[in-house]
């Protein structure tokens, strides 16, 4: 009886923190302030067919370093596996975007679990909108299965990823909407399978991870620099 207590106790955090992470994601292109936790927002054929060549992508590995709290996280983005997921982040980071913005939401109880951040409204509801275009960006989900050369795009997968939620690992929040992701991210302060194969892993933190387990909610990010593959960056 007390193993079924617990066993059921584990079930709704987890439930509770999966919700927490997609609710507080970027809203879809056609979801407004009227969309609840229980109706997935729409997507239109437009944007599940979006043209992926008009996207950044990173064709290979590159190395961020942010700085929070005055200590540098050292960040290994994957190109080869994650290459649209990827060059979006290092897109952003190049053009500055991410510095100044907060971690607006961080979740360490009862157990670890992320520090999301990326979000120029604070809110957990905002996203990337290109100046050049005055249009907002998103990104198709994109999930390399374990084995596979070629990511799968704008659906979860049902096996391994190639690249797991372990502790340190980067990924996108989104909403509901597999293409929703635009500029938010998080990262895993714990090891969470039960997040494969739903949310894009683009890469993990190689140094710095004490910072990361120090991050506070509403701390800012004081900078984001490529400090390595900027070539690999196509634009």
């Amino acid at each position: 009886m007390k193993f079924w207590i617990q066993r059921q106790l584990t079930v709704i955090v987890v439930v509770a923190l999966l919700g927490s992470l997609s609710l507080v994601g970027c809203t879809s292109p056609q979801a407004d302030s009227s969309t609840t936790a229980t109706e997935a927002p729409t997507i239109t054929a437009q944007a599940n067919n979006q043209d992926m060549s008009e996207l950044p992508k990173l064709e290979g590995k590159a190395t961020v370093v942010m700085t929070v709290n005055g200590s540098p996280i050292t960040i290994e983005v994957d190109g080869d596996r994650a290459p649209v997921t990827a060059g979006n982040f290092v897109d952003l980071v190049e053009r500055g975007f991410y510095d100044g913005l907060t971690f607006h939401r961080v979740v360490k109880e009862p157990n670890p679990f992320v520090a999301q951040g990326g979000d120029p409204e604070g809110t957990g509801m905002g996203g990337f909108v290109d100046p050049d275009t005055n249009q907002p960006r998103y990104i198709p989900l994109e999930i390399a299965p374990e084995g596979s050369d070629e990511p799968v795009y704008g659906k979860p997968i049902g096996g391994t990823p190639a690249l797991k939620h372990d502790r340190g690992a980067i990924a996108m929040a989104r909403s509901q909407a597999p293409n929703s992701a635009s500029s938010q991210f998080y990262f895993t302060l714990a090891d969470h399978s039960f997040l494969d194969g739903n949310y894009a892993v683009f890469g993990r933190v190689t140094d710095g991870m004490e910072a990361v387990d120090g991050i506070a909610q509403g701390d800012s990010i004081e900078s984001a620099k490529v400090t390595a593959g900027l070539e690999n960056l196509k634009k």
